[in-house]
């Protein structure tokens, strides 16, 4: 098992920018981290947590949903057990607490249970 910390959140205008931290810790954290693919999903208030983009273990592929394509990217820097989230041409649609997931299989899944050992989250707001 691996513990994440995702950073990164905050308020910020419409158009804006934020960028993402999710940090792998524990005993583990370094083999498992590098071994598997990782995800990023999001829960507004009342809404089901949703799939928003993911990266293959070694970086060279990503997903995203319809809705953040083109205005996020995802990415990850295995030597210092971290991912990231760049997001661009922010929405207030995009408000919602984001968090990191490690894929339970090698292919990166788009739904919830496809992951495991989530982070606690962070908040990310944006004013119209």
């Amino acid at each position: 098992q691996v513990q994440l910390v995702e950073s990164g959140g905050g308020l910020v205008q419409a158009g804006g920018s934020l960028r993402l931290s999710c940090a792998a810790s524990g005993a583990a954290s370094g083999g498992t981290f590098r071994n598997y693919a990782m995800g990023w999903f999001r829960q507004a208030p009342g809404k089901e947590r949703e799939f928003v983009a993911a990266i293959l273990w070694s970086g060279r592929s990503t997903f995203y949903s319809d809705s953040v394509a083109g205005r996020f990217a995802i990415s990850r820097d295995n030597a210092k057990n971290t991912m990231y989230l760049q997001m661009n041409s922010l929405k207030p649609e995009d408000t919602a607490v984001y968090y990191c997931g490690r894929a339970k299989t090698v292919l990166p899944g788009r739904l919830p249970y496809e992951y495991d050992d989530w982070g606690q989250g962070t908040q990310v707001t944006v004013s119209s």
